[in-house]
């Protein structure tokens, strides 16, 4: 479920169900409703989500929205919610490894799609997530620095508010070609309209960290991460392009 945080407080009254409130970094949209829906079948709890770039919910948190439990999309955003006090713990708890890949559409002039086609004259619109908010964006601009076409591609460069909405710019084509997460890559949706490949290794690692927040529904919260952590569950990471951390 997706609503904004006046459908997040309708939903806390919802009558006999407990509810856990989410903040969810956007590269995880195709992958909570799913694990959601496994969730509630298995507790009765219902997960109740709020999409966006990790920086931007981070600044929501840090002003007050309710939430129970944020899953970024790195360690620093979720760290910075530690660091204010509002965290129930000292640390963020890693529940995943994410993956940066290049997508195109495959009505693409630039298929086949590969790493050799960033370079190519014909492309004019690249489209990344924004770095001082989003964890991917941060790791795109990273890899086109150390693969040293960062300065060629910079003028190119279409910045999206998160990494889903940089899925989307390519999607509908207002961007060429986009450095998006592999869960986006790997959703039906995109497999059916599009073809990627994996990013080189020469980004700092995806490490998506949890943290539960200091509200009345932290037990809840730390159950549903507690979950999360199971190996059944992290043994499913790998169907939506995320990584495994136990």
């Amino acid at each position: 479920m997706v609503c904004g945080f006046s459908g997040l407080l309708r939903a806390n009254t919802a009558e006999g169900q407990k509810i856990v409130r989410v903040a969810a970094a956007s590269d995880l949209q195709p992958v909570l409703p799913v694990l959601a829906d496994a969730y509630e079948k298995a507790t009765g709890v219902k997960l109740v989500v709020s999409y966006g770039a990790s920086g931007t919910l981070t600044t929501q948190i840090l002003n007050g929205a309710p939430m129970d439990i944020f899953l970024g999309a790195d360690f620093v955003f979720p760290e910075k919610i530690v660091a204010a006090g509002l965290a129930d713990g000292t640390s963020p708890t890693p529940y995943a490894k994410g993956t940066l890949v290049l997508w195109a559409r495959k009505d693409s002039p630039l298929q086949p799609i590969s790493m050799e086609k960033i370079d190519d004259p014909r492309v004019k619109s690249i489209a990344i997530a924004d770095e001082m908010h989003a964890p991917y964006g941060r790791a795109a601009v990273s890899a086109l620095k150390k693969l040293k076409l960062y300065e060629k591609t910079q003028p190119h460069l279409v910045i999206a508010e998160n990494v889903a909405q940089a899925g989307q710019f390519v999607e509908s084509g207002n961007a060429q070609m986009g450095l998006i997460s592999l869960t986006l890559a790997s959703s039906q949706r995109f497999k059916e309209t599009g073809t990627f490949v994996l990013v080189p290794k020469v980004y700092p690692e995806i490490l998506q960290c949890a943290v539960v927040m200091k509200t009345d529904r932290k037990a809840d919260a730390h159950a549903f991460l507690d979950w999360l952590l199971t190996a059944g569950v992290q043994g499913t990471l790998r169907d939506f392009g995320l990584g495994a951390v136990r």
